[in-house]
């Protein structure tokens, strides 16, 4: 849908889901796309390839960026999320430090690389931007403040030549979402609300992430945008 050929893109959390499908659109588009992730790293795919990072060491951060030659995106998709666990205040700390504060910190590692090439960033917000959540409190916590991290970035970097925005899933079929997946006691009331009755598929983030890097996107900043089946218009 878009053309990339050329630029360099940087994901964080892309080794599955979500993050995955938007490495995997933009080395479609002719990109190439290094994919930042911690565990077991898949093989090298055409246009992609990944490298180990976890985003709650700063040094590392800023030796990943410092690697890459040129950066024209940054897409901060790495996640995580502790159902129930996150009432304790080590695993709260810890969410909120990967969620927000690792997107903080390729934010700043990437700002230089970023205005040399009018760049952009895309967060990955959550429909838990915007609704409370009784499960996982600092989940919800860190996706409500990436919103406004987004929006505090897009005004303070406008001046750099850097557009920042966010994108918000709803019920995406992910590793993440499984359990839900699997329980119908559970799914069920998600698929009743959600005005297209399913699970929504990590490709289908993709196109949106793409439009917001390109440059048709050039006077959009400061957005967050759902992309949840119509589920927060209910």
């Amino acid at each position: 849908m878009f053309s990339f050929s050329g630029r360099s893109i940087l994901i964080t959390g892309g080794t599955s889901g979500i993050g995955l499908a938007i490495a995997r659109a933009f080395a479609a588009s002719g990109a190439g796309v290094t994919v930042a992730g911690l565990g077991a790293l898949p093989a090298a795919e055409p246009g992609i390839r990944f490298a180990s990072l976890d985003v709650t060491d700063t040094a590392a951060c800023n030796a990943l960026v410092a690697s890459l030659g040129r950066i024209d995106a940054v897409v901060n998709a790495a996640g995580i999320i502790r159902r129930d666990a996150e009432f304790s205040i080590d695993v709260f700390q810890r969410v909120m430090d990967v969620n927000l504060t690792g997107a903080m910190r390729i934010a700043t590692a990437a700002k230089e690389k970023l205005a040399a090439s009018n760049g952009a960033i895309v967060n990955i917000a959550s429909l838990w931007s915007y609704f409370g959540s009784p499960r996982v409190p600092a989940y919800t916590a860190s996706k409500g403040a990436i919103a406004q991290l987004t929006k505090s970035l897009a005004v303070a970097w406008a001046a750099d030549g850097i557009r920042v925005n966010a994108v918000a899933p709803g019920w995406i079929a992910t590793p993440l979402t499984q359990a839900l997946q699997d329980n119908p006691e559970l799914a069920a009331p998600i698929l009743a609300r959600c005005p297209l009755k399913r699970w929504g598929q990590p490709e289908e983030i993709a196109p949106l992430v793409l439009f917001l890097c390109s440059d048709a996107a050039s006077f959009i900043t400061g957005a967050v945008m759902p992309i949840d089946g119509g589920y927060s218009a209910m």
